[in-house]
């Protein structure tokens, strides 16, 4: 079993891939899932990052490298692992490090983030990776506990514009406060050089979801360029 240590270690200056398909989708299954993110493993990724329970389980059997598993619920406000019992489901389910949404937004069961980690740490052996929207969700975040911080909702949280591409701008200003938890880039890196960049402006790792494992969305990509102008 690994060490909380040799995950964050293992994690460190590698490439994290996301396997996630949509309700209704083809590929929403999770023997699927989990294939999908044993071929990313064979690829080269540190690590992957997991939706549902049923797929983090079926993963957790297929790979050998660290799982990030959530629990997304709802439709708007906090939708990624919104609650305590849906982060404990997560790491009871096999994560190895438990996503959840670390914005300074209300949680719908009224804890707060801090006592979310607390408890997470207390009773489980997982580590906690706050996704994050801006500086400020870096900073709370860090304040309570968090093994990793993310800007995975970077754009989607209400409190910063969307970039085209990664949010270059905001993981350089969670670089320069030198929070403490390890920096993870995540969110529109479409491309190698979107990955080069994230680590250039200060990631220590980089989340690349939909242009590895998302098919629909690529093929989209190619068929849009592919029509005349």
């Amino acid at each position: 079993m690994l060490t909380k240590q040799e995950i964050i270690d293992s994690l460190r200056g590698g490439l994290i891939v996301s396997a996630q398909a949509y309700p209704g989708e083809p590929m929403r299954d999770p023997r699927t899932m989990a294939q999908v993110a044993a071929s990313a493993v064979r690829g080269g990724a540190a690590a992957v990052r997991i939706q549902g329970i049923s797929d983090i389980q079926a993963t957790r059997s297929a790979v050998e490298t660290p799982i990030i598993g959530l629990w997304k619920d709802g439709s708007s406000g906090v939708v990624i692992t919104p609650t305590f019992q849906h982060a404990h489901a997560v790491a009871s389910a096999g994560a190895h490090v438990v996503a959840l949404d670390g914005t300074r937004r209300p949680r719908p069961d009224g804890l707060s983030l801090a006592q979310t980690v607390a408890r997470l740490h207390e009773e489980t052996n997982a580590l906690v990776m706050a996704d994050c929207g801006n500086l400020e969700d870096a900073r709370s975040a860090a304040a309570a506990g968090a093994d990793f911080i993310g800007t995975t909702l970077a754009g989607y949280s209400g409190e910063r514009l969307p970039t085209t591409g990664p949010d270059l701008e905001l993981v350089r200003e969670i670089r320069e406060a030198a929070l403490g938890p390890m920096l993870v880039a995540e969110g529109r890196i479409h491309s190698p050089a979107d990955a080069a960049a994230t680590m250039a402006a200060g990631a220590e790792a980089v989340v690349v979801g939909t242009a590895i494992t998302h098919p629909s969305t690529i093929t989209s990509w190619f068929v849009d360029a592919c029509q005349p102008d």
